[in-house]
Parts: C-alpha cells; sequence; structure tokens
C-alpha cells in the first residue's frame, strides 16, 4: 500500500491529485480509512461515531479504480469516502435512524441525495450515529449509545448529527452528511471544529431522509474546509420530483458554488452581530464561547468586513418560542413516513413508544409522543405556530433592510459542549438547550457554522453567519475568506496519524 499521501485532513483536491499522480488509489484510500475506523472508533478512544460500515465499500473503490484507469475521474466526488448520517436511507446499507426498532431495516432504495452522490463518483463508506430519528442536540441513540467529542472524550458532539461531526473530525472518512431541523448540522459542526451549512430547506431534495419536521428539514455537507462544502452543494443542490420542496432550485439555477470561493469576499461584507444571542460572558460554560467568537468577529474586520454591532432582531426569544413545530408537528410527519414504508417494523410513533424502543434522555422525542397532536391541521394553536414563522422571517429580514446587512453573525450555542455526565444526569433540556440554529431554522433562513477555534481547555467553538434565503453563495464566499484568514481547523489529538 502507497503510504506517501497524508490522510489526515485529506480534501477531495487532495485525494484527486494523489490519484492523478499515481500515488493513491481509492482502494487504497478505502482500506486506511477502514484502519482508522478500527483503530479510533472501535477501539483506542472508542468514539462510537459509526453505526455500520457499508459491507461494499472496498468493491465499489476497484470499480472506481478501473473506471479511472479507463477514463479518468469519473466526478466531481471520484473515490471520495463519505459518512453518511444514517437518517438517510441507503439501498446496500442497512438504515436505523439510530433506532434499535430499526436495527435491521434494510432501504429498498436510495435516497434521492445518495444517488447523487454516487453518480458523482462517492464511495458511501459508513453510515453514522445519531439520538432516535434526530431528536435530540446531543449524541445518543438506542442503536448505538453514546457517541464520543474526539476533542474531548467526557464531552458531548452535539446533535443530531453526531456521529457525522465526531467522523469527519477525526479523520475517519473524507467529507460527510448531516442533516438540519433546528441546527442539527451546525450544532455538531461546532462541537467538533467543522464547517457545516444548512442550505434553504428545497435546495438539497429530502427523499429517502426520514423527518422530523417537513418544512424545516435539509441535509448538507459537513467538512474539514469549505472548498470541500462547495463541491458537495454543487453536486447535491438540484430539483427532485419526488420532492415538491425542490421546487425552489429555480430560485439557484445556474449558481456554482465552487465559485463563490473568493479569498477577499470579506472586502466591503456588511455583518450584523445579534450580541442578544450570546451567552453571559462571566459564564464559564458561554464566557470562552464569547471570546472566541469575539476573536473571529476581529478577523473578519481585519479582512475589510463592515461589521455592525451590535443590531437586534425584536423579540427574538418570543419569535423563537412561538415559531416552535416540534411537539405540534413532528408525530404526523413521523407516522406519514412510517406509512409509505410497507416494511417497516414501526408503524406509528405510539408503536414506537409502546415498545420503549428509544433512548430514555431524549425528550423531545417522548415530548412528541406523549403531546403531539396525530392531526395539528384541526388545532388552531398549530395555524398560529406556521404564520408565526412567516412573520419571524419578515422580522430577520427587516433587520437585514435596516442596516443593509449581508449576513448576521452569532455563536452556533452559547455554551461549550457539555459533558456527558451533565446530560445523563437530567441537568439539559433540548427545547432549553441554548442553542442560537434555531433562529435561522423556525425563520426559513441559510445559515453556516464556521470554526471559531479551540478554547484553552481544546474545546471547539462555532460561530455562525445567517444568510438570507437562498443566499448560500455568500455565505460560501464569506466562510471561505474566513477561513483563508483565520486558519481555525484543528484536527483531534485522539485520533493522530496512524503509524506505518
Amino acid at each position: 500500500m502507497t503510504q506517501e499521501f497524508d490522510l489526515v485532513e485529506a480534501t477531495v483536491s487532495d485525494v484527486h491529485d494523489a490519484y492523478e499522480a499515481g500515488t493513491l488509489t481509492c482502494r487504497e484510500l478505502v482500506d486506511r480509512y477502514l484502519e482508522r475506523i478500527e483503530a479510533y472508533d472501535r477501539n483506542g478512544p472508542e468514539l462510537n461515531a459509526i453505526i455500520t460500515v457499508n459491507p461494499h465499500a472496498i468493491e465499489r473503490a476497484e470499480e472506481l479504480d478501473a473506471a479511472f484507469e479507463s477514463e479518468g475521474l469519473v466526478g466531481p466526488l471520484h473515490g471520495i469516502p463519505v459518512a453518511i448520517k444514517d437518517q438517510v436511507e441507503t439501498a446496500e446499507v442497512r438504515t436505523t435512524f439510530g433506532s434499535e426498532a430499526f436495527a435491521d431495516y434494510q432501504p429498498s432504495t436510495d435516497a434521492t441525495l445518495v444517488g447523487k452522490l454516487r453518480e458523482a463518483g462517492a464511495v458511501v463508506l459508513v453510515k453514522t450515529n445519531l439520538p432516535d430519528w434526530a431528536t435530540s442536540w446531543f449524541g445518543y441513540s438506542s442503536v448505538l449509545g453514546r457517541t464520543k467529542n474526539p476533542y474531548a472524550l467526557d464531552r458531548d458532539p452535539g446533535g443530531s448529527s453526531s456521529g457525522t461531526g465526531a467522523a469527519v473530525a477525526a479523520n475517519l472518512a473524507t467529507i460527510g452528511i448531516g442533516e438540519d431541523t433546528g441546527g442539527s448540522i451546525r450544532l455538531p459542526a461546532a462541537y467538533t471544529n467543522l464547517f457545516g451549512i444548512r442550505v434553504t430547506p428545497g435546495l438539497l431534495s429530502r427523499t429517502g431522509m426520514s423527518p422530523l419536521v417537513v418544512s424545516q428539514d435539509t441535509p448538507g455537507p459537513m467538512t474539514r474546509t469549505v472548498a470541500d462544502l462547495a463541491t458537495m452543494l454543487d453536486v447535491a443542490v438540484g430539483y427532485d420530483p419526488a420532492d415538491e420542496y425542490t421546487a425552489v432550485t429555480e430560485f439557484v439555477e445556474g449558481v456554482s458554488y465552487a465559485d463563490a470561493l473568493d479569498p477577499d469576499s470579506l472586502e466591503g461584507a456588511r455583518i450584523g452581530v445579534l450580541r442578544g444571542a450570546f451567552g453571559d460572558s462571566d459564564d464559564p460554560d458561554s464566557g470562552p464561547v464569547t471570546r472566541l467568537v469575539d476573536e473571529a468577529i476581529g478577523t473578519m474586520t481585519a479582512a475589510g468586513a463592515e461589521v455592525v454591532d451590535p443590531v437586534e432582531i425584536p423579540s427574538l426569544d418570543e419569535h423563537v418560542e412561538r415559531t416552535s413545530l416540534y411537539i405540534a408537528q413532528s408525530k404526523r410527519d413521523l407516522n406519514d413516513f412510517f406509512a409509505a414504508r410497507e416494511d417497516a417494523p414501526i408503524d406509528s410513533v405510539a408503536q414506537l413508544y409502546e415498545s420503549g424502543q428509544y433512548h430514555e434522555i431524549l425528550d423531545l422525542l417522548i415530548g412528541i409522543a406523549e403531546e403531539g397532536p396525530e392531526d395539528p391541521e384541526s388545532d388552531p394553536e398549530y395555524w398560529e405556530r406556521v404564520a408565526a414563522q412567516i412573520a419571524f422571517q419578515r422580522a430577520v429580514l427587516t433587520v437585514y433592510s435596516d442596516h443593509d446587512l449581508d449576513v448576521l453573525l452569532c455563536p452556533d450555542v452559547q455554551v461549550v459542549p457539555p459533558t456527558a455526565a451533565s446530560i445523563e444526569a437530567g441537568e439539559l433540556d433540548t427545547l432549553t438547550f441554548p442553542t442560537n440554529t434555531v433562529i435561522a431554522s423556525q425563520s426559513g433562513c441559510c445559515a453556516v457554522s464556521m470554526p471559531a477555534g479551540l478554547t484553552d481547555d481544546g474545546l471547539p467553538v462555532g460561530v455562525e453567519l445567517i444568510g438570507k434565503p437562498y443566499d448560500e453563495a455568500t455565505l460560501v464566499g464569506l466562510a471561505y475568506a474566513y477561513e483563508q484568514k483565520a486558519d481555525p481547523r484543528r484536527p483531534p489529538e485522539t485520533a493522530p496519524a496512524l503509524e506505518d
């Protein structure tokens, strides 16, 4: 096996350069990731990020090597091993949704997104852990248990895309796919030193992906670099007749996110700081977050950004509370998903709840089962919440207009990654956890999480840019320019390069 290639922190471009130089094959790359998975996910620190390794990954790698010999790179993700959140259905790999009730569930078809990745040449390497049905900010599932944060093994990697975050951060795959309803890409990206983007719902197909709140759900990339994030968007964005939400892709027709990678994007960009969304600077859990986010703001200012600090979304807390749809809508959306699958082992949230096949800390899932209506449309309060999301978006967009802003800025989450002990002791609640990611999710905006650096204790912190609907290209450009100036990414010490 060729060992000249440095796998740790390798990008899509690095891999392709090595393929074309003849110093690496896809089979070798897959083998080396499998070695790391064995060393760091199954053994060593036992990150517990991966539910299933694709048993066909080596076969797929060999097919791609043969194709490369005859025709070169078959697509922009040729031979790129991907970690996919186990919320996304894969025909060749079981899909559990984090639920022990679905531990043996084998979908008959790939999700539309998986088909796009494969068409671009990707290798589905692993399926990653998530809290059952993506119903928590914390990385616990009934099918696998707790995923550890590779930067601090006693701490949480964030949810619900916890396994993808930990796997990509620890270099167990080149790139990853998460899913974001209220912040489930951005929160784990913040807690694992990654870039992660929530696109405006509809730009990426959700067909073959379990829902939580259909109108807010979207998959998206989680990567170590912005260039890789842009490459994945260019592959994944597009219309899917099976998902009517994707009709909005006409708003970004012809957009290339790779073309947005301009290192000078921050020059003249107007950034409004949502200072009211920061935590208490004197609090030991939120103070380090505020300090690192302020340093990131300083980096952007030095790069030419025009920072407006502070700006305010009036009645922000009230908007967030009034627009929460989890209890109101999620039971219906999950029940529709179960009903559409004849071979599903569970046919309703009620049956799942009665079976007891869910992780005990999942307070939101329990709340959905116990309090959520079967038919929310018969409840006037549900429609009030739906209308409140439209009003929330108007309130957010008014802030852009009043201050002539390109983006808003705040911490992804106000506190450092919590300890497993605090989560397991019941000290934290999903619906009251101080994450700011719900602002974009519940107002219909797009947002990107960027690494702000590591605290003195080595804990990752994320800074979020909130963009206007369908303005993902601006977010990509600003994130890229920030990345070039800040160089914030650091691999975790728990998963170093393996010795030859």
